[in-house]
C-alpha cells in the first residue's frame, strides 16, 4: 500500500498499510491483513476502498499538446516543396501567389489536425469498449467486473487465458502457471502456490505472487488483491503504459512512399520544364518559375495519403457500430480482402444460450423444459410421463453433480437470468435447481476442496468434494474421454456393469439432432484423500448419465453465412464438439449442401498432402483442438488464401497470431486471446464478422476512388501546364489558379469519397487479392483515360474562348471552372467503380457528397464573380450560356468515363 494514503487507511476495516513484503506472510495473514474474507469483500467495502485508493489503471501517459499536434502537420515532405515553393515565390515579388501557397499549406494542416484529432478520440473510444474485466468475489458471489473496478482486498478468480490485473497474494493454486516475462523477461511461465518466501526473495523467484500485467497460462487459483493502479509492481516501473495506434497502415504507407516518388519524379519534371520553358520558349525566369510553381502543385497529390488515413478511420468507426473493434489499423484493408473465414461454432454461430433439453440415465431418455437460463421446467420421461427428479436416486445424483462439478452462477437481472462464468456450466446450474437443489446448500453440504481443470488434451473437468468427511469426486465432459473412465452406471436399483455401446449410440443420437453432449459421473474415494490427481479418475468412474445441451443457430447468422458464400468467402466451422452435434448445425447453418466433417482424430493421423486436402475440402472439423486452428490455418494460407479465424482461449492466441485477421471474442474471450487478435467482436456474433468484411471491401473501395479520383485531376492540370509549354501556347490556367483549384476541390471533393457506403454488389464479387499492387493495370489506364479528358477539355473551352475573342482573363476563368465541373462529374462517375450500372444512382449522391460539391460550387461563383476574388486570382465574370457549355463538359466527360467503364467492365467486376 501507499504509505502517502495511510492516514486514509485508520478505520477498522482498512486494509494494514505498514505490510511490504506480502510474499514473505503466509496466505491467512495476508488476508487477514487486507481485512478480507475468502468469500471477497462486499460491494460497501469495495465501493469505500475504490473511493479510498480511486480506480485500478496505471497513470495515463502524456498526451502530445494541441500545438505539436499542429505543427507535425508540416513535417511532410510534399509540404516542405509548397513551402518552399511559397518561399521563392514571395522573393521573387509574387506576393500573392506566395499568399495562396501558404493558405492552401494552413488549410491541409487544419483539416488533417482535426481529422487526426477525431480519428484518435474514435481510435481510443472504440479501444476502450474491450477493457479487460476480472472475476472477482462479492458478497461470496462470483462476479464478472471491469478490471479498473478492481479495490484492495477483493479475492479474485485466476484462470488460464486471465491478464492478471492487479498484485495478488495468491490464496489457492491449482496446476497454476504465469507468464511473467513483461516483468522479469522470462520467457518460461512461473509455477504458482501460496506457500510463502523468504523476505529477500527477487521478483521471479515470489512464487506466491501474481502480479498486474501478467497473463494466466494454465490452471487456476485465487487470489487477494494487495496493490492495484500505481501502487502495483507494473506501475513502479512503468513497463506497461498503453499508448493510442498510430494510424498508419501498410497501404498509407505504400501510397505515402509512392506520393514521395511522385515528388521526387515531378520536381525532376519541373527543372526540365523549367529549362525548357527559359531556354527554348524564351520565357523570364519569374514566369518559368511560376509556372513551374503551379506544375509542381498540380502534380503532387499532397492531400492523398490524409485523405486515406481518413478513409481508413472512417471504416473503423463503422467496423465499431456492427460491434466488430478493431485493435490493429492494418486489419481495416486485410478484411476487405478475406477468402476464408474459420469460425468457432458456440456462441459465434449459435445463440450461446445454452439449455439442457435432454438427459440420459440408466432407465432411459429424460426431457426437460424450459427456455434459455430461467431455472424453470419440468422433467419428462420418454417425453411422455412428468417426473419428481427428487424421488428419482439417479436422475437427483447426476444434477447435484451438474451443479458441484461447476465454476459459474446464475442471477437475476430485472426479468432475465445471466452467467457468470461459462454459459454451458451456467445451463448446468439450471438444470439442477429445476431439479430442486439449493446452489447454496449443496456447496455447504459437498465442500470443494480440490479440483482438475479443464484441459482440451483430456476434455474433462474433476472436482473433490467432502461430504460428512468422506470425499467424493465429480467429473464432466466429453462422452468418449468420460465414458473411458467409467466401469459401471447408476441406476434405481444399484450399480451395473456400463453398456458403453448403449451409451454411445444414445450420446451419437443426441448429437445427430444438434445437441452438445456431456456425460457426468462420479465416484467415492478412500477417506483419507484430499487432494485430487488425475489418477483418481482415470478408472473406476460410476456414470450418472448424459446430459444434452441445445444451443440453436444464430438467425442472423444464417443469412451473414449465405452473404458470405455470394461473396466467394469459404465459412468453416472448428469446433471441440461431437461430429454429429457439428454437422447438423453447419447443416442448419447452410455453410454446404453436404458438409464434408473431419475429426481432429482424422487430422492427427493426416499426412502433410492428405492434411492439406482437408483444410482445403472440409466444411466442418469436429473435436479439434487449438493445435489444429494454427495447423489449418498455416494449411489454408499456402494457397494464398487471406485467413480470418475466431477463438477465445489462451490455446487459440498462436493461431490468432497466425492468422491474416485473428478475431477474439469480446464477452467470453480470455485477455490472452484478445491481445493476440486483430479484431474483437464486442458481441460474439458470426454476423458481426460478415459485417467487418462487407466494411473492409467498403474501405478498399474507397480506397480505390480515392486514388482513382486524386490521380487524375492532378494529371489533368499538370499536363495542361506542360503541353502549353511544349508547345509554346498561352497558359490556359496561371499558377495561383491551379492553387486554388487544389485547395479547394482537393479538401471539399476528395475528401467526401472517405464517406462512401458499400456498393450494392460488394458482397456478390470476389475477394480483393491481397498481394494486388495498388495502381492496378485497370486503375492506371483510367487515370490516364480520364488525364486526357480533362486536358482537352480545358483547352476545348480555353481554345473556344479565345477565337470568340474574350479576353484571356475570361477564357482562363471558363478554363479553371470547366477543369473544376470534371472533377465534380468525375467524382459521381468514380463513386460506381465497379461498372456502370448504377452510376446515375449516383448521381443523388450522399450527404457527404451533396455538401463538397455545394461548397465547391459556392467557392468558384465567388471565384468568378466576387471582385476580392477576381483581383487575387485576375478572373472575370462568365456569361450564363457560358457557364451552361462548361457544365455541358462536364457531363461529356462523365458520358465518356461511362462508355469507357462499360468496355472495360462489362459484367461489373
Amino acid at each position: 500500500m501507499a504509505s502517502a494514503e495511510s492516514s486514509a487507511l485508520q478505520r477498522d476495516d482498512a486494509p494494514d498499510a505498514s505490510i511490504q513484503n506480502w510474499h514473505a506472510i503466509d496466505a491467512g495473514a495476508a488476508l487477514a491483513a487486507m481485512r478480507s474474507r475468502a468469500e471477497g469483500l462486499t460491494e460497501d467495502e469495495a465501493s469505500r476502498r475504490l473511493a479510498t485508493f480511486g480506480f485500478n489503471r496505471l497513470p495515463a501517459k502524456a498526451e502530445r499538446g494541441a500545438l505539436l499536434r499542429f505543427a507535425l502537420q508540416f513535417h511532410n515532405l510534399l509540404i516542405y516543396v509548397l513551402l518552399a515553393a511559397g518561399v521563392l515565390a514571395g522573393a521573387i515579388g509574387h506576393v500573392t501567389d506566395a499568399m495562396v501557397i501558404v493558405a492552401v499549406v494552413l488549410i491541409n494542416a487544419v483539416i488533417g489536425f482535426v481529422q487526426e484529432g477525431k480519428a484518435e478520440k474514435a481510435l481510443e473510444a472504440i479501444h476502450k469498449m474491450i477493457e479487460p474485466h476480472a472475476s472477482v468475489l462479492r458478497d461470496g458471489r462470483r462476479v464478472t467486473i471491469a478490471a479498473d473496478h478492481v479495490a484492495p482486498g477483493d479475492v479474485m478468480v485466476l484462470e488460464a487465458g486471465d491478464r492478471v490485473p492487479a498484485d495478488l497474494r495468491i490464496l489457492r493454486a491449482r496446476n497454476l502457471r504465469i507468464d511473467e516475462a513483461i516483468l522479469t523477461g522470462e520467457s518460461v511461465p512461473a509455477e504458482k502456490n501460496d506457500i510463502a518466501v523468504a523476505a529477500d526473495a527477487s521478483l521471479g523467484d515470489r512464487q506466491c505472487m501474481a502480479f498486474s500485467g501478467t497473463l494466466v497460462t494454465e490452471g487456476e487459483g485465487t487470489g487477494v488483491v494487495i496493490a492495484t493502479g500505481g501502487a502495483t509492481e507494473l506501475g513502479r516501473i512503468s513497463a506497461m503504459i498503453g499508448a493510442v495506434e498510430k494510424l498508419a497502415t501498410p497501404l498509407v504507407r505504400q501510397m505515402d512512399q509512392f506520393a514521395r516518388q511522385v515528388t521526387f519524379v515531378v520536381l525532376a519534371v519541373s527543372v526540365l520544364v523549367f529549362a525548357y520553358a527559359v531556354f527554348v520558349q524564351a520565357y523570364r525566369l519569374d514566369e518559368a518559375f511560376m509556372i513551374v510553381i503551379g506544375l509542381a502543385v498540380s502534380a503532387i497529390p499532397e492531400g492523398l495519403p490524409a485523405v486515406m488515413t481518413i478513409t481508413l478511420a472512417v471504416g473503423l468507426q463503422r467496423m465499431a457500430r456492427r460491434n466488430a473493434i478493431i485493435r490493429r489499423l492494418p486489419a481495416v484493408e486485410t478484411l476487405g480482402s478475406v477468402s476464408v473465414i474459420c469460425s468457432d461454432k458456440t456462441g459465434t454461430l449459435t445463440r450461446n444460450e445454452m439449455t439442457v433439453r435432454t438427459v440420459v440415465a440408466a432407465r432411459g431418455r429424460i426431457e426437460v423444459d424450459g427456455v434459455g437460463y430461467e431455472p424453470k421446467g419440468g422433467f419428462r420421461l420418454d417425453g411422455t410421463g412428468v417426473i419428481d427428479p427428487a424421488a428419482d436416486a439417479v436422475l437427483e445424483q447426476l444434477t447435484l453433480a451438474a451443479l458441484l462439478c461447476n465454476n459459474a452462477g446464475l442471477r437475476q437481472v430485472g426479468a432475465d437470468w445471466v452467467v457468470d462464468g461459462d454459459p454451458m456450466e451456467g445451463a448446468l446450474v439450471a438444470l439442477a435447481v429445476k431439479a430442486g437443489h439449493d446452489r447454496a446448500a449443496a456447496v455447504a453440504a459437498f465442500s470443494r476442496i480440490d479440483d482438475l481443470p479443464f484441459d482440451p488434451r483430456h476434455r474433462f473437468m474433476a472436482t473433490l468434494h467432502l461430504c460428512d468427511g468422506q470425499p467424493v469426486v465429480y467429473v464432466k465432459g466429453a462422452p468418449e474421454s468420460v465414458l473411458a473412465m467409467c466401469g459401471d452406471v447408476a441406476t434405481l436399483d444399484g450399480v451395473r456393469p456400463l453398456d458403453r455401446d448403449w451409451f454411445d449410440r444414445q450420446s451419437d443420437a443426441l448429437a445427430a439432432s444438434g445437441q452438445r453432449v456431456l456425460a457426468i459421473a462420479r465416484r467415492r474415494l478412500p477417506g483419507d484423500v484430499r487432494d485430487l490427481a488425475p489418477a483418481d479418475v482415470a478408472q473406476g468412474l460410476t456414470l450418472l448419465g448424459l446430459v444434452g445441451l441445445n444451443d440453436p443457430p444464430r438467425p442472423e447468422a444464417i443469412d451473414a453465412v449465405a452473404e458470405c458464400r455470394a461473396a466467394g468467402i469459404r465459412v468453416k466451422m472448428i469446433t471441440g464438439d461431437h461430429a454429429a452435434t457439428a454437422r447438423a448445425i453447419a447443416l442448419q447453418l447452410g455453410l454446404a449442401d453436404d458438409p464434408i466433417t473431419v475429426t481432429g482424430r482424422d487430422l492427427d493421423v493426416a499426412e502433410d498432402d492428405l492434411f492439406r486436402r482437408y483444410a482445403r475440402e472440409a466444411v466442418v472439423f469436429a473435436r479439434a483442438s487449438p493445435e489444429h486452428k494454427l495447423r489449418l490455418i498455416e494449411a489454408l494460407q499456402e494457397d494464398g488464401s487471406v485467413i480470418a479465424m475466431t477463438g477465445d482461449g489462451v490455446n487459440d492466441a498462436p493461431a490468432l497470431k497466425r492468422a491474416d485477421v485473428g478475431i477474439a471474442m469480446g464477452a467470453n474471450g480470455t485477455e490472452a486471446a484478445k491481445e493476440a487478435s486483430e479484431m474483437v467482436l464486442a458481441d460474439d456474433n458470426f454476423a458481426s464478422i460478415a459485417a467487418a468484411v462487407r466494411e473492409g471491401r467498403t474501405v478498399n473501395d474507397n480506397l480505390t476512388k480515392v486514388i482513382g479520383w486524386t490521380l487524375p485531376t492532378n494529371g489533368g492540370e499538370s499536363l495542361t501546364i506542360i503541353l502549353a509549354i511544349a508547345f509554346g501556347l498561352t497558359l490556359p490556367v496561371t499558377a495561383i489558379q491551379i492553387l486554388w483549384i487544389n485547395m479547394v476541390t482537393a479538401v471539399a471533393l476528395g475528401l467526401t469519397l472517405a464517406f462512401e457506403p458499400t456498393e450494392p454488389n460488394a458482397m456478390r464479387r470476389p475477394a480483393r487479392p491481397a498481394k494486388q499492387p495498388l495502381l492496378s493495370a485497370l486503375l492506371l489506364w483510367r487515370i490516364v483515360f480520364v488525364s486526357v479528358l480533362m486536358v482537352a477539355g480545358t483547352f476545348g473551352i480555353y481554345a473556344w474562348a479565345t477565337t470568340r475573342e474574350l479576353p484571356v482573363e475570361t477564357a482562363r476563368t471558363m478554363a479553371v471552372n470547366a477543369l473544376v465541373v470534371m472533377e465534380i462529374f468525375y467524382l459521381f462517375s468514380i463513386r460506381y467503380i465497379r461498372g456502370p450500372s448504377l452510376t446515375w444512382r449516383g448521381v443523388v449522391g450522399t450527404p457527404a457528397v451533396l455538401i463538397g460539391v455545394a461548397i465547391v460550387v459556392i467557392a468558384q461563383l465567388a471565384f468568378t464573380y466576387a471582385p476580392p476574388l477576381q483581383k487575387v486570382f485576375d478572373t472575370r465574370a462568365v456569361s450564363l450560356a457560358d457557364g451552361l457549355v462548361i457544365v455541358a463538359v462536364g457531363v461529356v466527360l462523365l458520358v465518356l468515363v461511362e462508355i469507357e467503364k462499360r468496355w472495360s467492365t462489362p459484367d461489373g467486376a
